[in-house]
């Protein structure tokens, strides 16, 4: 049964580029590479991952594709293409020429216009995803969720996953509102949410396993072991805890699911949804 990480980051830092990395996370304001991963894979029983992208550029498709075709154990690459790109055919069709080339992503959690991904221009992009086979990560805070709905509803053979459970406020115990949206945007079939994330929307210093049980009992009851997949968000998730910390939060909720739910949310989901 394969054991993988469904969303994890490399790059080789850069003060300007990676400007959000701010002075609170020092102690990931250094070069992040396979290498650094490996070990930490192996000690946690995990076979293989999937590298996100970490900047909106081409530049960083070519860095994951290159350590992705040095390393065996990077199964898969999430990377960008500009979505609203007039070019943005050639682009996806370029992009499909390399196998670990999975799905791709935006950082609409960023953007001044929080409901990006409803603009015609950006639907275009989204649209052309399906005859390419590539998947969309999607990236938000909750405020975002309400724009979810009529977003994957209206692309229903390209394959959606929220990342990091939507970024829910867990440092300040709000969940209603949360989970309202996203026990609603779980009802669409083709959308997968990655547990991931957490602890970083947490309190960095004072969290403990309790702090996430509501967040995770919400997604497991609305989206099921069938469409939930693991991520470590490696290594942002050492601004609050180690991988291993991280890991053990996830392992003691899911201890009571059944062997076949265990296997699809720590492997198999990941596997089917990025064609590992």
């Amino acid at each position: 049964m394969p054991k993988i990480d469904a969303h994890q980051h490399f790059w080789i830092f850069d003060p300007v580029r990676d400007s959000w990395i701010n002075d609170d996370m020092s102690v990931i304001q250094r070069d992040f590479l396979p290498g650094d991963l490996e070990p930490v894979l192996e000690a946690n029983g995990i076979n293989g991952c999937v590298a996100v992208q970490a900047d909106q550029s081409e530049i960083q498709n070519d860095f994951l594709l290159g350590l992705a075709n040095d390393n065996a154990f990077i199964k898969g690459v999430v990377g960008w293409v500009d979505l609203r790109a007039d070019n943005i055919e050639e682009r996806l069709e370029y992009y499909s020429g390399f196998e670990k080339m999975k799905g791709l992503r935006h950082v609409l959690q960023g953007e001044e216009d929080r409901a990006l991904m409803l603009k015609p221009a950006f639907m275009n992009g989204i649209s052309k995803l399906a005859k390419y086979g590539f998947t969309y990560d999607i990236l938000i805070f909750p405020d975002q969720l309400q724009y979810v709905s009529e977003f994957v509803s209206a692309f229903p053979d390209t394959k959606f996953v929220i990342d990091h459970i939507a970024k829910p406020y867990i440092k300040d115990k709000k969940i209603d509102d949360w989970a309202t949206d996203i026990r609603k945007v779980a009802q669409h079939q083709n959308l997968y949410c990655k547990v991931s994330g957490m602890v970083t929307e947490a309190d960095w210093k004072n969290h403990k396993p309790a702090d996430f049980i509501p967040y995770l009992d919400v997604v497991f009851e609305a989206f099921g072991a069938e469409r939930l997949m693991f991520g470590s968000d490696w290594p942002v998730c050492q601004v609050a805890a180690n991988y291993t910390a991280m890991k053990s939060i996830v392992e003691q909720y899911t201890v009571n699911l059944s062997t076949t739910e265990q296997d699809k949310f720590w492997g198999d989901n990941a596997v089917k949804f990025y064609n590992l």
